[in-house]
């Protein structure tokens, strides 16, 4: 081992075609093994995740909003800062070893796919990516190019999830036909994730001094800064975000779309009372429904999606006095016949089934077997290091994360254009609206342009 530099050791069990790699414990706490991790997007939530990893090297920090990053550059010294992560990128490739991305959804692509050219392996925020074509290339990347690869939907790594997979497998809940998910009323206001411009489209601000708005732009086609779409309420523009659905759909139906297996949906349709198509900005309130056809011997799965304010109304038959607005303002229900599960807006918020309070204490008193084994209550970001340092691959790696992000944006454009959509996963087409095709792959603007050849 010490014929080799600690980078091109890490590399070598990534890229291992047969077998599993596992470093002694003395060795993953060894300071020759340490990561050498760069982080896009300083603030917010990459400081969530940056936090986690407190015994690897933290050698290059990016970041396109000095405010935001402040804190990070602070306690980080010896790093190297950036604004441009593709210089980033040319100035330090052999000296990273992974990279934590953390800026907005329209830019995760182009970062990530750099990074994995390069070898370098990757996080990335949920939902991985913008748009449908972006998560194909990712998933396909990141086997070429032998990647250790993670989106940090937290909710994957946590018994909860695990529960309501194993439930489920042993016949708990029995045939599920129908799944409801729902989140509350947007708060709309400044220093929210979504907030309304005060006119439509909006108007010009002054470029904030702490901002390169132009890289903060990255891909996409170059519009007027204005207050409301950062620092934090990008997600409520279409150009930029995916809206309530884009962003929390990788943790409300993670667990059903890893316990029902259900894929990709062909048909999403959208209630919208006053969408905001022509402005490229999220409705207030929506009811989206995706079809799922049939699965082996899994039947077909309707699967509801509410924001805005509307819940589901179903009664579950063995409970039929229970008031979902007595649970919560976010939640997720598996409708079985047998029983019904439900949880909160992560898999981990409470699953239980809706049996009466007796029946449900006895059930926890015997609970059924676990047979799924249990990784990571700490989070994804530590079950990544993790996976790079043992060779394995972590849950929510691109080949699953690239998937469960695709459903939802399936699910994304129908609410966003109001509509009904006939979906052809395999050709990754809309059959029955052809003009909603430009939107599966968008265009990006000179310069920032990955992943053609993959």
């Amino acid at each position: 081992m010490h014929q080799f530099s600690r980078r091109s050791f890490l590399k070598s069990t990534t890229t291992a075609s047969t077998g599993l790699l596992f470093i002694p414990d003395f060795l993953n706490n060894a300071p020759n093994n340490r990561l050498n991790i760069a982080v896009i997007g300083v603030g917010g939530r990459g400081k969530a995740n940056w936090s986690k990893v407190p015994k690897e090297n933290i050698v290059a920090l990016c970041d396109v909003d000095d405010n935001r990053a402040a804190s990070g550059f602070k306690l980080f010294p010896k790093a190297r800062k950036f604004k441009d992560f593709r210089v980033m990128f040319d100035k330090m490739a052999k000296e990273i070893d992974a990279v934590i991305i953390t800026t907005p959804d329209h830019t995760h692509f182009a970062a990530t796919m750099i990074a994995m050219e390069l070898g370098i392996h990757v996080y990335v925020e949920k939902p991985l990516a913008h748009n449908i074509w972006q998560l194909r290339t990712m998933k396909k990347a990141a086997k070429y190019y032998k990647v250790i690869s993670q989106m940090g939907n937290q909710g994957h790594t946590t018994n909860g999830i695990r529960l309501i997979k194993e439930w489920y497998d042993q016949g708990l809940l029995g045939e599920v036909r129908e799944v409801h998910a729902w989140h509350g009323k947007f708060k709309f206001g400044p220093g929210n994730y979504f907030t309304k411009p005060e006119t439509f489209p909006p108007k010009t601000d002054p470029v904030p001094e702490y901002l390169d708005w132009n890289l903060w732009l990255g891909p996409a086609k170059f519009k007027p800064f204005n207050s409301a779409y950062a620092p934090k309420s990008w997600r409520g523009f279409y150009d930029f975000g995916n809206g309530q659905l884009g962003d929390w759909a990788c943790h409300t139906i993670d667990a059903p779309f890893w316990a029902l297996d259900l894929g990709i949906p062909n048909k999403a349709s959208a209630t919208v009372p006053e969408p905001r198509t022509k402005h490229g900005f999220v409705a207030d309130e929506s009811i989206v429904s995706l079809n799922f056809p049939p699965r082996g011997d899994k039947p077909p799965v309707t699967l509801k999606w509410y924001e805005g304010g509307p819940q589901p109304e179903n009664k579950p038959k063995n409970n039929p006095e229970w008031n979902i607005k007595s649970f919560d303002n976010s939640g997720m229900m598996m409708v079985g016949e047998k029983n019904t599960l439900i949880t909160g807006s992560r898999p981990n918020f409470g699953p239980r089934l809706l049996i009466e309070n007796d029946e449900w204490e006895e059930f926890k008193k015997n609970p059924p077997k676990k047979t799924i084994p249990r990784t990571y209550e700490n989070g994804p970001v530590n079950e990544w290091v993790d996976a790079i340092k043992n060779n394995t691959l972590p849950g929510s790696n691109f080949d699953y994360s690239a998937s469960l992000t695709e459903m939802a944006l399936v699910g994304v454009l129908a609410q966003r254009f109001a509509t009904t959509i006939d979906y052809d996963a395999e050709k990754m087409t809309i059959t029955n609206k052809p003009e909603l095709n430009a939107f599966i792959k968008e265009p990006t603007r000179k310069g920032w342009s990955y992943g053609e050849n993959i």
